[in-house]
């Protein structure tokens, strides 16, 4: 068979076949290819749909608490008149009357039953109730607080408590979507949904140690001290804070970093309190000049001027003097002074950092003793 031929007769069907395909994409559009861009944020494959699964691993380790305490009240009656105190011998001892003081959150870190919350929702407290998402109800114990970083840790006693699972608040990113779990205005566990804003937020003025998470997620009065959660389940931080001056939410809220969060923990159970490391001296940021970074070689353009040190202190001992400008904390430049204040606070008493400095142009090298830093009040 010539090549003419073999062509003649195998075309025919081709043509016949296309021509039948075209045909049937005409008639039934549902036929064609998914053209549709599968880079799209939202067919990345694995990206929730839906966030219940989410809330169904998270929202068991979230609780309610409610505080109270004991107030001194007099009975407004003839009795608080002076003359009837006098005729009838009436002392008028005061009452004690309990009442119900605040409502907040809180979340179950581990199977032992420990809870996170906020100190500002059980400072002054006399008793804690803690209910938990399967409608259980039990009284809390304070393991102890943290008030440099407005954190407390609670106890409670039942079986087969649920623990939350972690996430790393490191990798969170602006535009990551987050949820918040608690208990707004005290109706009951609800879940509100938003996106991490910013990280790394501070001198908000909420506590000494600010390394906030920044959320658009709705957190209302009654939410202090639930979970802020990815969108997998893992708890990244600790809801704390709105911006506001009418307590309600616009959509600026702050968690504390369960990093963060879960360094106090362990500390607090450990030793009773949290412990920190300290330098002893107090500083503020300057800011070199560019002509004064290249000339030193400096791969930083701010320093720690130390200002004051504590006599015997672990800065004193080590030679460093006021004036002096301090670029590094082992190796890692203290940038806008609130990294520099973390790695000190970090680093467990007894152990040596390198402080590298400027003392009259001349750069120094000098290692320094950690000490203890005196935190604020600790209750066990």
């Amino acid at each position: 068979m010539s090549l003419q031929r073999l062509l003649q007769f195998i075309g025919w069907p081709v043509v016949a076949g296309l021509l039948i395909a075209t045909l049937a994409l005409l008639l039934f559009p549902q036929l064609r290819p998914d053209t549709t861009d599968n880079t799209s944020p939202r067919t990345i494959p694995g990206a929730p749909v839906s966030y219940s699964e989410a809330v169904s691993k998270a929202a068991p380790s979230v609780v309610n608490i409610y505080t109270s305490k004991i107030v001194q009240r007099r009975n407004q009656s003839l009795a608080d008149n002076p003359l009837y105190r006098h005729l009838f011998n009436n002392a008028n001892t005061p009452q004690q009357v309990r009442m119900q003081s605040t409502l907040g959150s809180g979340v179950i870190v581990d199977d032992q039953g420990h809870i996170l919350t906020n100190n500002h929702i059980i400072e002054g407290a006399d008793e804690i109730q803690v209910l938990l998402n399967d409608g259980r109800e039990t009284d809390a114990q304070v393991v102890g607080i943290d008030d440099e970083t407005d954190l407390a840790v609670l106890k409670i006693s039942l079986e087969a408590v649920s623990a939350i699972a972690f996430g790393d608040p490191s990798r969170a990113r602006v535009g990551d979507v987050v949820l918040a779990i608690g208990n707004p205005y005290g109706v009951g566990q609800s879940v509100s949904q938003g996106i991490v804003s910013a990280t790394g937020r501070y001198n908000l003025g909420t506590s000494f140690y600010e390394n906030f998470i920044q959320t658009d997620a709705a957190i209302n009065p009654g939410n202090s001290g639930g979970a802020l959660i990815d969108a997998y389940g893992n708890l990244i931080g600790i809801n704390t804070a709105v911006l506001d001056e009418t307590g309600a939410s616009i959509g600026i809220g702050f968690a504390v970093p369960i990093d963060m969060a879960m360094k106090s923990l362990n500390s607090i159970i450990q030793y009773g309190k949290v412990v920190r490391g300290s330098l002893g001296f107090t500083g503020s940021i300057v800011y070199f000049k560019s002509e004064f970074v290249a000339r030193n070689n400096l791969n930083t353009g701010t320093a720690l001027r130390v200002e004051h040190i504590e006599p015997r202190g672990p800065a004193h001992l080590a030679g460093i003097r006021p004036g002096d400008l301090i670029t590094h904390l082992n190796q890692q430049p203290v940038g806008d002074g609130r990294q520099a204040l973390n790695l000190i606070a970090d680093t467990p008493p007894g152990d040596t950092l390198k402080v590298q400095l400027i003392r009259y142009n001349t750069m120094l090298e000098v290692d320094v003793i950690v000490g203890t830093r005196e935190s604020g009040k600790t209750r066990t």
